[in-house]
This record gives C-alpha cells, structure tokens and sequence, in this order.
C-alpha cells in the first residue's frame, strides 16, 4: 500500500492552521514520528503484509471460482473477508500464560478485536439449497477453513534441521 497520498492529505489538513490538527502535528513531531514510503509499483517492498494479501486473493479466487458476483454481493464477501483475515493473531496481548487473548490487526483499526456473533457454518451444506445471501455465508465459510488452515501453519516457526528447537512446555502459548 502506498502513503504518499494520505501524506499529502495530512499535511494538507496541519497546514489549515486548525487548533486540533496543529496539536496533532505538534505531539508526532515531538514523539519523533518519521514517514516513510515504499516505491510506487514496487509491492515487494511490502513485505508481511503484501504476503497476506498475495495469501487472500489466491484463497478468493479459489472460493469463487467461476461463479459471477453482483458488484453487492462481491461487497458483502470481501467486507467479511476482510473481517476474518483482520482477526487472525499476531501474537499474544501479555506474558501471562493464563491470558489467552491476542493482539490482532483489528486492534490497530478499531482499538479492539473483531467479533461477530457466531453464525452455523454452511460449508457441508449443497449450494442448490442455500438462499443468495446463505451461498455468500458458505463462501465466506469456505475461504475462512482454508486460508486459516494456511495462516495457522505459518505460525509455526520452523527450525532448520541443523539445530533442534524446544519442546512445548507447561505455559507456552498454542493455538488449538
């Protein structure tokens, strides 16, 4: 993703002398907040973040398949996608071993995690019997089994055969 643009627009908005957007500008310049950007047209420079996209449209493309969207129900799914894929891990909230929450990348969008009430899967169920709306649920289904399979694995580090890392042991953190 490139920031070039929200740079422009923020200092667009401190050079309009407003009180709130001056005090902004005044506490990242004190905290010594530094911009920088990736090339344009350069997404390797993404790093983690281009992975997981690069992750999403493979996983999406292989749930929809040839099936043809309306422009709201592609919306619908990549909204919910995008809830599931912004709820995933990144690593433990604290040190506390009985603390079982995680830092997620909703907590950097909204200040909290992403939850949802929880709905049946519909995964089993043959499309010719879902309604519209429950066919998107089952797609939404089908990319969460499968990316998550995929993301979970990632988690685990790997180790080279040359050196032999530790076991699990009474307090370490493991997603089940």
């Amino acid at each position: 993703m490139n920031f070039v643009g929200a740079d422009r627009q923020l200092q667009k908005m401190f050079s309009e002398a407003s009180a709130e957007f001056a005090s902004v500008a005044t506490y990242l310049a004190s905290h010594g907040t530094q911009w920088k950007f990736n090339p344009p047209a350069a997404p390797h420079f993404g790093g983690l973040w281009e992975a997981a996209v690069k992750s999403t449209k493979f996983h999406l493309r292989r749930v929809i398949g040839y099936s043809t969207l309306t422009f709201e129900e592609m919306t619908t799914l990549l909204t919910q996608i995008e809830a599931c894929v912004n709820s995933r891990p990144l690593r433990a909230q604290s040190d506390d071993p009985t603390d079982i929450s995680a830092l997620t990348p909703g907590h950097f969008l909204i200040g909290g995690p992403l939850n949802t009430v929880p709905e049946p899967s519909l995964a089993d169920v043959l499309p010719n019997r879902l309604t519209l709306w429950q066919l998107i649920q089952q797609m939404r289904d089908h990319f969460w089994k499968r990316w998550s399979a995929e993301y979970l694995k990632e988690l685990q580090p790997r180790s080279k055969w040359t050196t032999s890392s530790p076991s699990i042991q009474i307090g370490d953190l493991v997603l089940i």
